[in-house]
């Protein structure tokens, strides 16, 4: 039985780290990584994903009320297969409203899961979901307009892999073994050792940062891998904090995946930058069998209020606090298990990256904070003159208003540009090419398909959509700060 089989029946345990608080001390890390338990969604019927109220106990004797999709925390991997269809009952057993956004895939705008498809406590939503899209990493999340923040803080995410069974890409690719999800999260923890949203006026302008990072739901875990080629899937799901990764003994590793699929060839690199909900997937060696350790530096969101360090709601990073500090994600020794294909990179990779031609138009937009500076009274400051704190080109979100009208299969030019600091920019339906950031040129080849790019200062991408999506059911652009979506600073677009 391969482990991937094996892995499908039943998740690795967490294990709580011991009791601590983040202002008075951090937590211990060192809890084994969980590995999500598979999800394998076909054609047939009986998939289904129970969104849930739970309780987890993330430090030993403090249960923390959670949310999650079949489980207490988070929810299972979702492991799909490019041209066939995948049948899921979404099963709302929370006290509210949720949705089930799959972000990243290719689906039309009444199966996407944005704002407009909220259902009841009760309610079951039973998607038919052509999957048309590249072998990649993406990841499910509740979309609830206003409450987005809350629920994928308190755990209504998980992860998406899409396989493609006409492509071997000569990869790891052996689940829980050379083929490892990594869901990285910050928290907050008060006093108690409980989690903690304690959203005040400058997480909802910077967006809420924690002083904690987990890992699948593990406070800094620990991680025992093979002596050869293991393949990680990051996703950055946290609400707000920018990661820049790398190894703290300086080790190279190569890219070889992005938000949609994989690149034309691997990328050596030492350092790793990824904003909210951005993925990569990356291949580190550890033949040397040398232990290693996955830091970030602390990255700063820029200017806004002087926000240059990641803080959260009480204190600073573990011990950071500035742009030149480094906190640790996880750690990785090497254990005795026979080391298994592939032994060596291929040197190139079936990339999905293709010419999307000129531009047919042009659009712009600008990411808003409202109120017309900072020094007026706190919250009143933060109004925008349609009631929400932020928005796009001036409006905030509106429910009952269509922003812009696309055309099926054009390929259009957007240049996006952003208030004060940096936001991630999300485009729902589709993926786009970034040709340029910061205003230097970008070659796509190098940074491949995307869904979110970090906008600071002007940015050009490529967008083109083949699916539809109606008035009734709209596609979103939006900033991916949680925080900032959840205050207005989102439009909605019919494809056409």
């Amino acid at each position: 039985m391969k482990r991937r089989q094996f892995l499908t029946c039943a998740a690795t345990a967490l294990a709580a780290p011991a009791l601590m608080t983040r202002r008075a001390f951090a937590a211990e890390p060192g809890a084994p990584l969980p590995i999500p338990a598979v999800m394998e969604i076909g054609p047939d019927a009986g998939h289904t994903l129970t969104a849930r109220n739970g309780t987890r106990a993330f430090m030993d004797g403090a249960p923390s009320p959670t949310l999650g999709y079949e489980q207490d925390y988070l929810g299972p991997l979702l492991r799909f297969q490019r041209g066939r269809t995948a049948n899921i009952d979404v099963v709302n057993r929370t006290d509210d409203p949720i949705t089930a956004h799959w972000h990243g895939m290719h689906v039309p705008g009444h199966l996407d899961g944005g704002p407009q498809l909220a259902f009841a406590p009760g309610q079951t939503w039973s998607p038919e979901l052509p999957v048309d899209h590249p072998a990649a990493t993406l990841w499910y999340h509740s979309h609830v307009h206003g409450q987005t923040a809350d629920q994928v803080y308190r755990g209504l995410a998980g992860m998406i892999i899409v396989d493609d069974p006409d492509v071997d890409a000569g990869l790891p690719d052996d689940y829980g073994f050379n083929d490892i999800p990594l869901i990285v999260q910050d928290r907050n923890f008060d006093r108690s050792g409980r989690m903690s949203y304690d959203l005040g006026m400058m997480g909802v302008m910077q967006g809420f940062r924690g002083s904690e990072i987990l890992v699948n739901g593990a406070i800094r875990p620990k991680l025992t891998v093979p002596g050869g080629l293991v393949r990680l899937r990051v996703l950055n799901a946290s609400n707000a904090r920018i990661y820049d990764f790398s190894f703290a003994d300086g080790r190279t590793f190569h890219q070889v995946g992005t938000d949609g699929g994989l690149l034309p060839a691997p990328m050596g690199r030492t350092t790793l930058q990824l904003a909210p909900a951005e993925r990569a997937e990356i291949v580190v060696d550890f033949a040397d069998r040398a232990p290693a350790r996955l830091v970030s530096r602390d990255v700063g969101s820029g200017g806004m209020m002087g926000g240059g360090s990641m803080m959260g709601g009480g204190g600073m990073m573990n011990g950071g606090g500035n742009s030149d500090s480094t906190f640790e994600v996880m750690s990785f020794d090497v254990g005795d298990a026979a080391v298994t294909a592939p032994a060596t990179l291929p040197k190139t990779l079936p990339s999905d990256i293709r010419d999307m031609g000129e531009p047919v138009r042009t659009r712009s937009f600008r990411l808003n904070l409202h109120g017309g500076g900072m020094m007026g009274s706190m919250f009143n400051t933060l109004i925008g003159r349609d009631g929400q704190a932020m928005g796009i080109n001036g409006d905030s979100y509106d429910m009952n208003r269509i922003d812009q009208a696309m055309q099926l299969n054009e390929t259009e030019l957007w240049r996006i540009d952003a208030d004060m600091q940096a936001h991630p920019f999300h485009v729902h339906g589709t993926s786009f090419q970034v040709i340029s950031q910061g205003g230097r040129a970008v070659d796509p080849q190098q940074v491949g398909l995307k869904d979110v790019v970090l906008v600071d200062g002007p940015t050009e991408i490529l967008v083109r959509f083949d699916k539809c999506a109606t008035a009734e059911t709209p596609f979103m652009y939006h900033c991916h700060i949680l925080e900032h979506e959840d205050a207005g600073m989102m439009g909605q677009f019919t494809v056409s």
